[in-house]
C-alpha cells in the first residue's frame, strides 16, 4: 500500500452523527443552521428552522459542519406540504416545504443582516418586505433541458426491473451537469407550459427522435425555452443539436397543429459543446419573432436572447418602487446603469427630464432602443459598453452630471471604479436595486461617508426560493 494512499484515508473525515439538533435559522442560499455539541455550526440542505432532527456531516472544518438530516424527531411548525411531485430530487423551489409568511421572514432578515454586518450601515426603520400575490405559476421565462440518460433515483437503480425508456426532459440535478430530471408537472409557469414541454418529449419519443447526451455530443432534441408573456403571447424555441430536416418540420409543424395559441415559433441549430444560444442563429418557423410585454400601457418587445424580468406582475412592483424611491419631478436628468432592455428607463422616463442608460450586452441595447421608438418615449437614450470603461468624464460631459442614478447591476454588484465615479460626482439620489444583498451591502459600503440610506425595501421575486431583490434610496449628506 503506498504513502500516498495511507496518507489520504488519514485526512479523510470519518462522518460523525449528531442526535436531537433543533435547526434554528435559515442561512444564505437556501441553507438552514443548526449547532453542534461542541458550538460549530451545521449547514444543512434538507430542513425547516424548527425541525429537531439527527444530522450525518459530510464536509467538516475547524469553523462548521456541512450535513444531512438522517431522522427527524420534530417537524417544525412552519412547515407546508409541498405541492410538487419533483421537490425531493430538483431542488429548484428548495422552501416550497416552508409556509410563505416564513420564506419572507427569512427573506428580509437576510437582507438587513447583510446590510448591517457586511456593509456596517445604518439603517433607517425597515419597510417590511414586497411578497408575491402569485406564490406559484409566475415565471415568464422556463427553460428545459434533454437526455438520453435521465436521473435515475435510488430505487430505481436498485430495482431489478430494466428500465426501457430513459429519456427526459427537465432540469439539471444539482451538481451533474449530465444528467437530467424528467418533468412532469413544473409548478413555476402557467398553462399551457407543461402541456407543450411533455407533448414535445412524448412526440420525440413515439417517433424516435433522439434525446441529447452531453458526454458523446450527439442526438437530436437538445432543449426548449419557454416564454409566456403576461400579455398572454407564447414563445417556444427548440434547439436541436444537428439539422435533420425531416424530422425538425415533423415536430414544429405537430406542435403548430397542437398549440395554435403559439405566437412565436423558432428554432436553433446548435452543434457547439455548449447550449447557450446568445451567440447563435435563431431561425423564425411560425409567427413572428417577438412577444410582448406590456406595463403601464408601455410595450416590451421581447426576442429570444432578449432580458426581461421573469416575474412580470413582480417586476411592475419593483419598478414602482424604484420610481418612487426615484422621486422625480420632471426637472432631472437620470441615469440608469446596467438598464438591460431599458424597461425602468422607459418606466421612469415621463417623470424625468431625460434618462440615459447603459448596459454591456448590445442586443439588449438593440432592444432598448426599438422598444423606446414604438412607445414614442423621446427623452432616453441607450449606450452600450461595460460600465466600467462607458461611464467617464466624456460621458459626463456629453450627458451632463445627473441628479439621480439608478443602478440595478448583476449579482457581482459594482465594479469599484464605477463606484468611485459616482462618489466622484456627487448625484443628490441614488436608488440602488439589486438581487445580492451582499455585493450591494459592500458597494454601499463605499458610499456610506458621502451618503444616507434613506429606505430599504426587499422585494420578493421568486417564492418558494431563497431568492431575493432590495431597493435601497442613498441622498447625499
Amino acid at each position: 500500500m503506498s504513502n500516498c494512499y495511507i496518507c489520504s484515508m488519514a485526512r479523510r473525515k470519518i462522518p460523525t452523527i449528531f442526535e436531537n439538533i433543533e435547526v434554528l435559522d435559515a442561512g444564505a442560499r437556501g441553507k438552514t443552521i443548526a449547532k453542534a455539541p461542541d458550538g460549530r455550526v451545521i449547514f444543512l440542505s434538507n430542513t425547516v428552522p424548527g425541525d429537531v432532527v439527527d444530522v450525518k456531516t459530510g464536509k467538516q472544518k475547524k469553523a462548521y459542519f456541512e450535513g444531512t438530516a438522517i431522522k427527524f424527531h420534530k417537524l417544525s411548525d412552519k412547515r407546508v406540504e409541498q405541492v410538487c411531485q419533483h421537490f425531493e430530487h430538483c431542488g429548484g423551489c428548495k422552501w416550497q416545504n416552508m409556509g410563505y409568511e416564513h420564506q419572507l421572514a427569512y427573506k428580509e432578515k437576510e437582507v438587513t443582516n447583510n446590510l448591517k454586518r457586511i456593509g456596517h450601515l445604518e439603517l433607517p426603520e425597515i419597510t417590511p418586505i414586497l411578497g408575491c400575490e402569485k406564490i406559484y405559476f409566475y415565471r415568464n421565462k422556463m427553460e428545459f433541458s434533454f437526455s438520453n440518460s435521465r436521473w435515475l433515483t435510488l430505487d430505481e437503480i436498485n430495482s431489478k426491473e430494466e428500465i426501457d425508456n430513459k429519456n427526459a426532459c427537465g432540469f439539471h440535478i444539482s451538481g451533474m451537469w449530465d444528467k437530467i430530471l424528467d418533468i412532469e408537472k413544473c409548478h413555476l409557469q402557467e398553462d399551457p407550459s407543461n402541456q407543450i414541454r411533455n407533448f414535445i418529449k412524448d412526440y420525440g419519443i413515439a417517433n424516435d427522435l433522439e434525446f441529447f447526451n452531453p458526454r458523446d455530443q450527439s442526438g437530436l432534441l437538445r432543449t426548449i425555452m419557454l416564454r409566456i408573456s403576461s400579455t398572454g403571447e407564447i414563445m417556444v424555441v427548440i434547439q436541436f443539436f444537428q439539422e435533420e430536416k425531416e424530422k425538425r418540420e415533423g415536430l414544429l409543424n405537430a406542435l403548430d397543429e397542437a398549440f395554435p395559441q403559439i405566437t412565436s415559433l423558432m428554432y436553433v441549430i446548435n452543434g457547439k459543446g455548449n447550449d447557450t444560444l446568445y451567440d447563435q442563429n435563431i431561425i423564425l418557423f411560425k409567427g413572428r419573432d417577438h412577444i410582448f410585454e406590456e406595463m403601464e400601457g408601455l410595450k416590451f418587445k421581447i426576442g429570444p436572447k432578449s432580458f426581461y424580468q421573469t416575474n412580470s406582475s413582480q417586476a411592475y412592483e419593483l419598478y414602482k418602487i424604484t420610481r418612487d424611491f426615484a422621486n422625480l419631478t420632471g426637472n432631472e436628468v437620470v441615469y440608469d446603469f446596467y438598464t438591460g432592455t431599458g424597461t425602468i428607463a422607459q418606466f421612469v422616463a415621463k417623470n424625468a427630464k431625460k434618462v440615459i442608460g447603459v448596459e454591456s450586452v448590445p442586443d439588449a441595447i438593440k432592444d432598448a432602443k426599438l422598444n423606446a421608438k414604438f412607445n414614442n418615449i423621446e427623452n432616453v437614450e441607450f449606450y452600450v459598453g461595460d460600465m466600467k470603461d462607458v461611464f467617464n468624464d466624456a460621458f459626463i460631459k456629453k450627458h451632463g452630471v445627473p441628479d439621480v442614478i439608478i443602478t440595478d447591476p448583476p449579482r457581482d454588484g459594482m465594479h469599484k471604479n464605477v463606484v468611485a465615479k459616482i462618489l466622484e460626482i456627487s448625484p443628490n439620489r441614488i436608488v440602488y436595486v439589486s438581487c445580492n444583498s451582499a455585493t450591494q451591502a459592500r458597494d454601499l459600503e463605499l458610499m456610506k461617508e458621502q451618503y444616507n440610506i434613506v429606505k430599504t425595501q426587499a422585494v420578493d421575486m421568486f417564492p418558494q426560493t431563497f431568492h431575493v431583490e432590495n431597493v435601497v434610496l442613498l441622498e447625499l449628506k
